[in-house]
């Protein structure tokens, strides 16, 4: 009878131990009475944002606006408690137009954030108009709606009023000292008494942008004013 070589002996012995051990009842390859491994839990992509509710209470108050100016009641909205499913950018060419009405912001590709609140003031005359929105965005997104503002600013840089079928100029600017990031937008026309101001500002994922035509500058102070106070108002909700 052939013996078996050391070598041979020695790899005989080795497997053994691992042999009773993928025969063991704590073996991982026991399906019967193993522990099984427990599944990685979700990320929360909307941990940290504010639900529509939250940013309602981050809208400046009457109080804020100027004397004469009251709140347009049918401007009014927020998503609520809940947050919305996350809306994918749209391809399609934006409308300038609408520019010149409050959600601008869509203007971007964005529909609306996971959560959001806006509402708007006129004064007695409905000459001059203060608009606010806040939206809130996973992840990256309000970054890509700031970059998407730039490329309205230059893609919308002369369209026609529907009201008086003027020409509009658009001017964009970036903006320094409000939030992460912000920029600017300035709407003129020869045949209009003042112009409009647009302002986006960032702060992590959420998103502040104010409309005015209040004021003999296009609104630009009135907007600015308001900008700075929605940020301060964020930062604080954000913070409790």
């Amino acid at each position: 009878m052939r013996l078996p070589s050391r070598v041979a002996t020695a790899l005989a012995v080795a497997a053994l131990p691992l042999a009773l051990s993928a025969c063991s009842p704590g073996s991982s390859s026991d399906t019967g009475t193993g522990a099984s491994a427990k599944p990685a839990k979700a990320k929360d992509l909307n941990a940290g944002l504010l639900t529509g509710t939250q940013l309602k209470r981050v809208l400046a108050p009457a109080s804020a606006f100027p004397a004469g100016f009251t709140r347009e009641a049918d401007g009014a909205s927020d998503s609520g408690g809940q947050f919305l499913a996350p809306s994918g950018k749209s391809a399609a060419k934006p409308d300038c137009t609408r520019l010149e009405a409050t959600s601008w912001i869509q203007l971007t590709g964005f529909k609306t954030g996971v959560s959001f609140a806006q509402d708007d003031y006129v004064n007695q005359d409905k000459t001059e108009e203060l608009a606010q929105e806040v939206d809130a965005f996973q992840g990256a997104t309000a970054k890509a709606v700031m970059k998407g503002l730039r490329s309205v600013a230059t893609g919308c840089a002369t369209f026609t009023d529907t009201d008086t079928h003027a020409t509009v100029k658009v001017t964009g600017r970036s903006t320094a000292g409000l939030g992460d990031e912000a920029y600017t937008m300035t709407l003129t026309s020869g045949t209009w008494e003042n112009g409009t101001t647009l302002v986006a500002a960032r702060s992590g994922g959420t998103v502040v942008t104010v409309l005015s035509t209040a004021g003999s500058d296009n609104g630009a102070a009135t907007a600015t004013k308001l900008t700075t106070r929605l940020l301060g108002s964020l930062k604080a909700k954000s913070a409790a």
